[in-house]
C-alpha cells in the first residue's frame, strides 16, 4: 500500500511538472521565441500557449536589466530606453569633449533581435558610440553646441538603419549633457562677455545716432517753420501795404472827384490838392526846430501860384 502511495505522488508530481512546462502564459507586449531540440519552431503570441516539455524549450538573449546585461528567454516588444555612459569624443577643430545621450528603441522582429546577434544592447550601445564619434568629428565645437537636434537625426538615421537587420526600430535620440573642458567653458564664458559688452556700445551708440539724427530733424523742422512763418508774415505785409495802397489811392481818387464836383469843371482840381500840401508843408516846417535855417529853391517860389487857384474856389462859391 505504501508503494501505490508512493507511486501515485510520484505520478501526480510529474504531471503537475508535464503541465507547468506544456503550458505558457505570455503576458501583454511581450513574447517568446520557442526551439524544438535547438532548431527554431514558432514565436508564441500573449495570451494562453501549449508547448512539448523537454522538447520545446524558450530561446535565451541578452537584455540590459538595472545597468547589467542578464538572459532571458522572455523579449520585451515595448519601446525600451538606454541610457548609456558618458563618451568621450573629439570635435573637428580637436576639442575634446563628454557626451551622454539616451537612445529609444523598440524590438520589431523578435527573430532577428535573438539570431542575428549575439548581444543585442551592447552592440547597439558600441554602434552608438562609434556613429556618435564619427558625426561629432565632422562638426566643430560652436557646431556641437548649437546643432544637438541636427546631431540627435543624423545620429538616429544612421542607428536605425544600421540595426535594421537585427530586428530593432531605433525611434529617437537625445543628447542629455555635452560637457566641454574647463578651459574651453572659460574662454566661451569670457567671450560671452565680450560679446554682450559689444551689443550694449553697439546699441548705446545706435542710440545716440538716433538722438542725433532726432535732434537734427528738428532743428530741421524748426528752420523751416521758421522759413514758413517768416514768408507767410512778409506775404502777409506785402498785401497789407499794397491793400493799404490801393485804400489810399481809392480814397484820393473819391477826394479828387469830390473836389472836382465842388470846383466845377473849369477849376483843375490838382492846384487845389497842390496847395492844400504846400501849405501843409509850410505849416510843419513852421512848427519844426526855430533854430534851423530852411532853405527853398528859387523854383519853388513858382508853387505858390498856385495858391492864387485857391482864390477861384472862393469867387466860384
Amino acid at each position: 500500500m505504501s508503494t501505490f502511495i508512493c507511486v501515485s505522488i510520484a505520478v501526480v508530481i510529474l504531471v503537475v511538472t508535464v503541465l507547468k512546462k506544456a503550458v505558457l502564459i505570455i503576458p501583454q507586449s511581450e513574447t517568446k521565441i520557442i526551439e524544438r531540440l535547438g532548431k527554431f519552431r514558432t514565436i508564441l503570441k500573449p495570451g494562453f500557449n501549449i508547448i512539448f516539455p523537454f522538447i520545446d524549450n524558450g530561446k535565451n538573449i541578452v537584455v540590459l536589466k538595472n545597468g547589467r546585461y542578464v538572459y532571458t528567454s522572455t523579449i520585451d516588444l515595448r519601446e525600451q530606453v538606454y541610457d548609456f555612459p558618458k563618451q568621450n569624443v573629439i570635435t573637428k577643430d580637436n576639442i575634446q569633449m563628454e557626451i551622454d545621450a539616451l537612445l529609444y528603441f523598440q524590438i520589431m522582429d523578435p527573430f532577428k533581435a535573438a539570431y542575428e546577434i549575439i548581444n543585442l544592447p551592447n552592440a547597439i550601445e558600441k554602434l552608438t558610440q562609434t556613429t556618435l564619434r564619427n558625426i561629432i568629428g565632422e562638426l566643430e565645437l560652436d557646431e556641437t553646441l548649437t546643432s544637438r537636434d541636427t546631431i540627435n537625426n543624423k545620429l538616429r538615421l544612421v542607428l536605425d538603419d544600421a540595426t535594421d537587420k537585427w530586428g530593432v526600430k531605433v525611434n529617437r535620440v537625445e543628447l542629455q549633457d555635452i560637457t566641454p573642458p574647463a578651459s574651453v567653458l572659460t574662454a566661451m564664458e569670457k567671450q560671452m562677455q565680450a560679446e554682450r559688452n559689444k551689443r550694449a556700445q553697439i546699441l548705446t551708440s545706435e542710440g545716440q545716432k538716433a538722438a542725433e539724427i532726432l535732434a537734427s530733424e528738428g532743428e530741421r523742422t524748426a528752420i523751416v517753420n521758421k522759413a514758413e512763418a517768416a514768408k507767410q508774415e512778409a506775404i502777409l505785409q506785402a498785401e497789407g501795404a499794397a491793400q493799404a495802397r490801393i485804400r489810399v489811392a481809392e480814397a484820393e481818387a473819391k477826394a479828387i472827384e469830390l473836389i472836382t464836383e465842388a470846383v466845377g469843371k473849369s477849376t483843375n482840381p490838382a492846384n487845389y490838392l497842390l496847395a492844400q500840401k504846400y501849405i501843409q508843408m509850410m505849416q510843419e516846417l513852421a512848427e519844426g526846430d526855430k533854430t534851423k535855417t530852411v532853405y527853398l529853391p528859387y523854383e519853388a517860389t513858382n508853387l505858390l501860384g498856385s495858391i492864387g487857384g485857391i482864390k477861384d474856389l472862393f469867387k466860384t462859391e
